[in-house]
């Protein structure tokens, strides 16, 4: 009865570990400035942007009073050279920049955790085949693959994601393909192919949720590298067409009147830099707290 005791002791301690880490990991991000400040910052925004039709004082393609008037209490941001109202047209360009770096960093997520799983844990042709193929992706130059992919599809918000969603299909599958293959021998898949699960049931119960760490990390972290292709390429005129705003745009449309009329730089610039800053510090809080490799030893 003891030896019972134990046993089912020993079970229910066994069982409790993962929900034991799941509080542990929580408690860490909550506790982490570096996440929770990036992380409100960003939900904020972002619930801006969806919330546009809502907030923003009016239509960010109306003509709604004169051109060029500085900001005031009236209009915020002052007005464009058009006299649309630039917080107006700041706030829906969030929908477009957002929007594509979101999606375009989620195809990229599927696409690339899939291929990285497949290569890490089949090996053989497989893997050479995977691999070289995204390196062949990776040799270009990321802004020169993006223009040179939109120039041959046309300008449209659609094929700027596409263009991103290739480009950094590789990031996700080189992460993915390394961290699985620290686990692809490890016991508990092992014991996984010992009671006859298939390939598939592996890759989704054992492999998949143990290399959800660095997807995390980098999706932060490509997030913020989407939205400065998009507003790179939106600058260039291959993204959004106007009258339709995005970051990038409205950046492009400043350009000549800099000097005279900053604000117009200005809104757009510094949502863009505080944007990305806040993508970036998100990830290194997140790496730093999910791996335990970059903790201190008083942590």
């Amino acid at each position: 009865m003891t030896h019972s005791l134990e046993a089912r002791t020993k079970e229910e301690t066994v069982e409790s570990r993962p929900s034991l880490r799941g509080r542990i990991v929580r408690n860490r991000i909550l506790g982490s400035p570096r996440v929770m400040i990036p992380a409100v910052f960003l939900v904020l925004v972002t619930l801006a942007s969806v919330a546009a039709p809502l907030i923003a004082p009016q239509s960010p393609t109306e003509l709604a009073a004169q051109p060029l008037l500085p900001p005031s209490t009236a209009h915020l941001l002052g007005t464009d050279d058009f006299g649309r109202d630039v917080l107006s047209r700041l706030v829906y360009a969030g929908r477009i920049s957002i929007g594509v770096a979101g999606a375009s960093v989620l195809a990229a997520t599927v696409v690339g955790v899939s291929l990285g799983l497949l290569a890490g844990y089949y090996r053989g042709w497989v893997e050479t085949l995977i691999m070289r193929a995204m390196d062949l992706v990776l040799s270009f130059p990321t802004i020169v693959l993006a223009i040179a992919i939109v120039a041959a599809l046309g300008a449209s918000v659609r094929n700027v994601i596409i263009v991103i969603a290739i480009i950094y299909t590789p990031q996700f599958a080189r992460v993915v393909h390394g961290a699985t293959l620290s686990v692809r021998d490890a016991d508990y898949v092992e014991a996984a192919r010992s009671i006859g699960a298939g390939d598939l049931r592996i890759l989704r119960t054992a492999v998949l949720p143990n290399v959800l760490a660095p997807i995390l990390v980098q999706v932060s972290l490509s997030l913020g590298i989407a939205i400065l292709v998009e507003t790179g390429l939106s600058f260039l005129g291959l993204g959004a067409q106007p009258p339709t705003p995005s970051w990038g745009n409205m950046v492009s449309d400043a350009r000549p009147f800099m000097e005279f009329y900053p604000w117009l730089l200005i809104a757009p610039a510094a949502t863009i830099g505080l944007t990305i800053l806040a993508l970036n510090t998100l990830g290194d809080g997140l790496r730093d707290t999910l791996d335990p490799r970059m903790r201190g030893a008083g942590s």
